[in-house]
């Protein structure tokens, strides 16, 4: 099968100004030559803390900013050479839940307004076409036709999330980007809101990049994880093995900070070494190896390679052997 979506080298800078008495500017590297690949029907979680360069990524998918080099290739298409014009018809395709339910919606337009716009914009359906497909798609989240009257600011959180679910939806994409999407929520909304991307994705056939900092929050909806840091991918795999055997100290870590329901079961918290370094000037050699309980002289030497340490999982560790000592199991 061919992939959906292909990233290949994808790098990204920007340049940050020093303090005040320093003119100098100074760059930061927010995606540092990521590669992955989306296949039809796949959710992939990326995930990692903040700073670590997820959401640029999203950005750089939806073509809102350039990469500084590397290609992403949707549908067999090289996005990074097309113009906005040609990339219009594919914006379609590639849709995006933003994190900020508050901020993502027009709080001047009505629900039906909002739900509107993508098919004017697209010049898709009208009149009594487009006000069945408009009480469609808020059937589909969970909410009724008399809401298409009201106002943002009249929904609550949850709510809100999903008309803006409804909005992605609306032109009927391939894939959809989700931006940290229930992180602004409480956690029993959360779920719900879960459970809905769930059963949209089977009713649908749709693709996901579900971006998080929650690896509990991964574990439930996504089939595949990337883990993130300092810009780079340290750690790709199956959801399971990635989560059931951890192969870099930094996924041990995250996978660490997961509360365990049930206040029997052991579980050691580890910390990392140190505060977490900063973007602009990263660690020589392994950017983790200043705060990695495993690491030795080569990690300070050396920036590990991505390289598959059993068929499918990959690690970017020098001695991605002796990670798992210090780690539990998420789903015990």
């Amino acid at each position: 099968m061919d992939p959906l979506l292909s990233v290949r080298n994808l790098k990204k800078s920007f340049s940050v100004r020093g303090p005040l008495l320093q003119a100098k500017t100074r760059e930061l590297r927010a995606v540092d030559d990521i590669s992955f690949d989306l296949f039809p029907g796949d959710c992939l979680g990326l995930v990692g803390e903040s700073g670590c360069g997820k959401s640029t990524v999203a950005r750089l998918l939806l073509g809102l900013i350039r990469p500084d080099s590397g290609q992403v290739y949707f549908m067999g298409k090289n996005l990074t050479e097309l113009s906005r014009r040609q990339m219009l018809p594919l914006r379609q395709e590639i849709q995006m839940i933003f994190q900020d339910p508050f901020s993502s919606l027009n709080p001047r337009m009505q629900v039906g307004e909002i739900l509107a716009e993508p098919f004017k914009i697209h010049g898709r359906l009208r009149g009594i076409e487009l006000r069945t497909e408009i009480i469609r798609l808020l059937s589909t989240v969970g909410l009724s036709e008399r809401q298409m009257q009201l106002y943002p600011h009249e929904f609550s959180g949850g709510q809100r999330q999903r008309i803006g679910i409804a909005r992605a939806l609306a032109l009927r994409p391939k894939l959809i980007v989700a931006d940290e999407p229930v992180s602004a929520l409480d956690v029993s909304i959360q779920a719900q809101v879960l459970n809905l991307l769930q059963d949209i994705q089977q009713q649908y056939g749709l693709s996901y990049l579900f971006i998080s900092h929650d690896l509990s929050v991964i574990d439930h909806l996504c089939n595949r994880v990337a883990v993130m840091y300092l810009g780079r991918i340290v750690e790709y795999g199956t959801t399971d093995e990635l989560i059931g055997s951890p192969r870099h100290p930094y996924t041990e870590t995250l996978l660490s900070a997961v509360p365990v329901p049930d206040p029997s079961l052991p579980g050691t918290r580890i910390i990392p070494l140190g505060d977490p370094p900063s973007a602009i000037d990263p660690p020589c050699g392994c950017h983790y190896h200043p705060r990695c309980p495993y690491a030795r002289p080569l990690c300070k030497q050396s920036s590990p390679a991505l390289r598959e340490v059993r068929p499918g999982h990959l690690s970017a560790c020098h001695f991605s052997d002796d990670v798992g000592t210090q780690s539990r199991r998420l789903h015990h």
